[in-house]
């Protein structure tokens, strides 16, 4: 399939990019198209600060975002001999079909990278079918983007969205498609159903408000392998099980493994056993993407953990991808140059090492597994209550905790999500009961009323230096319970938005194109998804139309649930799931496959 690059600018758009049904070219409006609409440059170059975008938006539209009327071609009017007539009537034919949708008059900012430009972009059933001059198209929707800018729908490399995607009421996930979120890759941290084809009816059944690509998890399979959380290595046997486990996972449409290396039981696990579960997914032409086993200084240390991701791919042939990676605590804040070194260098050398990153200096997690060390974790909760009971081991799991509060910044860092201190923190717990941040943490184990922590625990420097690389995704991280319950992290409303408006916007640190190409095609690339992560001819019609200087993104970590704002139109597999800012209800996605077929809902059609 041929497609536009962005760099090309000697000319108009090629032929390849004005087709209408597959293969069959449509030459209206071809003179504007040849002359290719070009973006001043104060337009293009979003990395300047925000008095760039004045103007961009009409204060009064002088025409509607949503049209039902059809724009009809003039009729023709020039007299040629019959048999040149009939062959011209022929072509016009295949072109007079009507688009789906066509969307008019928006600055395109393709995924790949390049230069914005102005162009139209026409849709049919679930696909782009021309980007060039469509003015004179006719279409069954017509949406004006004058001033707007339209991209790829943006994909959440690492998403906890799986609770809510298996709920029905939940399923249109409204906090993600209001920040332009069009695909997420779930079962993350090595956590995923036994049975991916369960997961998948599931899902399906009620119908999806995105796609959806599967993960099988290590922490999964080895539990299920060792009968339990056990701080050893596997027997062969057991090990043998863990890779057919993971084989089945990847036989069912898996994209991958993933692992939680920093959480019990995969933190239990030696190299050698990842290397050996993450062969499997390598012959399936499959990724592996990792929590790894220490963002901080915990244990082995956040270079040397990015490092065994490096060495896992060296040594198995697999994509590699370092989730939501970050320097976590002072101690090693400015690490990051070290890591993005490492990284570079293993591209350099060929390998597929990719990262994913939310962009905020605050992280998510249980308290248990922020603070408490993983070997007194072993055998689950039982097995750490066990532990605090006996003084010598209590001795030591205070010390360590002690240290791990100085890594989270601190007990007044550390910021309750859920009881009855939700919104508070561990230091206004401790003040409460008259004791110190350690014991405060141990009384809340022993209570059984442990919860998850919001640590503020990074540095700007480190977010900013690992974002602008080539090889950085976005994602969110997100959990997305019901609707205003809780206290989650805001990432999962606001990490895309965020992005455009702090980092692109208000700080100039990186530019728009830059920005959307880490949204889209970088993690369309690691993943391996055909056909999505650009706008081009050819293309699924996962297409965001946002407005640069509305997009914004309100939640906080005191009042989370806000959901994103400046995403105008959000279309899912060529349906609209946002149309004029407003959310349509249709759960057009489907569950991606790895040999790039999907499966989809009976309940996915437009509800127009």
């Amino acid at each position: 399939m041929s497609s536009f690059r962005t760099g090309d600018r000697r000319g108009g758009l090629p032929d390849e990019q004005k087709m209408g049904p597959r293969g069959r070219h449509c030459n209206e409006g071809l003179a504007e198209t040849r002359s290719r609409r070009a973006v001043p440059r104060a337009l293009r170059l979003a990395g300047s600060r925000a008095p760039t975008y004045s103007g961009l938006r009409p204060s009064s539209p002088s025409s509607p975002i949503y049209s039902e009327s059809r724009m009809r071609r003039p009729p023709i009017r020039s007299r040629i001999p019959g048999l040149i007539l009939l062959v011209l009537l022929g072509g016009l034919a295949a072109c007079d079909a009507p688009y789906d949708t066509v969307i008019l008059g928006g600055t395109i900012i393709d995924g790949s990278g390049g230069e914005p430009f102005e162009a139209d972009l026409g849709i049919r059933g679930d696909r782009i079918e021309a980007i060039g001059s469509l003015s004179r198209a006719r279409a069954d929707r017509v949406i004006d983007a004058t001033a707007l800018y339209l991209a790829p729908g943006f994909i959440d490399l690492h998403s906890h969205a799986e609770a809510a995607l298996r709920d029905e009421e939940r399923s249109v996930v409204e906090p993600l498609v209001a920040q332009g979120i069009t695909t997420v890759v779930v079962n993350a941290d090595g956590r995923s159903p036994a049975d991916l084809v369960e997961q998948r009816n599931e899902f399906l059944e009620h119908g999806l408000g995105v796609n959806v690509a599967q993960l099988v998890g290590h922490n999964t399979a080895r539990t299920r392998a060792m009968d339990g959380s056990h701080d050893r290595a596997p027997t062969p046997e057991e090990l043998d099980e863990m890779r057919a486990m993971i084989r089945a996972g990847m036989e069912a449409g898996a994209f991958g493994l993933s692992t939680g290396l920093f959480y019990t039981p995969s933190s239990y696990s030696e190299t050698d056993e990842v290397i050996a579960l993450a062969e499997v997914a390598a012959e399936f032409g499959g990724m592996h993407s990792s929590h790894i086993r220490d963002e901080s200084d915990y244990t082995v240390g956040v270079v040397n953990a990015v490092q065994e991701i490096i060495d896992i791919t060296r040594a198995t042939g697999v994509v590699g991808i370092v989730s939501h990676i970050k320097a976590l605590g002072p101690n090693v804040w400015g690490d990051s140059e070290e890591i993005v070194a490492r990284i570079q260098a293993a591209r350099d050398e060929g390998l597929p090492v990719w990262a994913d990153q939310y962009p905020y200096a605050a992280s998510q997690t249980s308290m248990v597994a922020a603070l408490f060390p993983a070997w007194s974790r072993a055998e689950g909760d039982g097995g750490l209550r066990g532990r605090l009971d006996d003084p010598v081991l209590a001795e030591r799991i205070r010390a360590e905790i002690a240290e791990n509060l100085v890594r989270r910044g601190g007990a007044d860092r550390l910021q309750f999500t859920g009881g009855e201190y939700m919104g508070r923190t561990l230091q206004d717990y401790a003040d409460d009961h008259g004791m110190d941040g350690v014991e405060a943490a141990i009384d809340i184990v022993r209570i059984e009323a442990p919860t998850g922590v919001v640590s503020h625990n990074m540095n700007d420097d480190d977010i900013v230096r690992i974002m602008r690389q080539p090889w950085t995704a976005t994602s969110t991280d997100g959990v997305l319970p019901v609707f205003g319950e809780g206290m989650p992290h805001p990432r999962g409303y606001g990490a895309f938005a965020r992005k455009i408006r702090k980092y692109v916007v208000e700080e100039g640190a990186i530019e728009l194109p830059f920005a959307i190409r880490s949204m889209t095609a970088v993690g369309a690339e690691a993943m391996g998804f055909e056909d999505r992560g650009r706008l081009e001819v050819g293309g699924f019609a996962d297409v965001v139309v946002f407005d640069l200087e509305a997009v914004n993104d309100p939640a906080t970590y005191m009042e989370p649930h806000q959901l994103s704002e400046g995403m105008v139109w959000v279309l899912v597999n060529g349906v609209p799931v946002i149309e004029g800012g407003v959310f349509s209800g249709a759960v057009p996605g489907r569950v991606l496959l790895r040999d790039g077929s999907d499966a989809r809902s009976d309940r996915g059609d437009d509800p127009r």
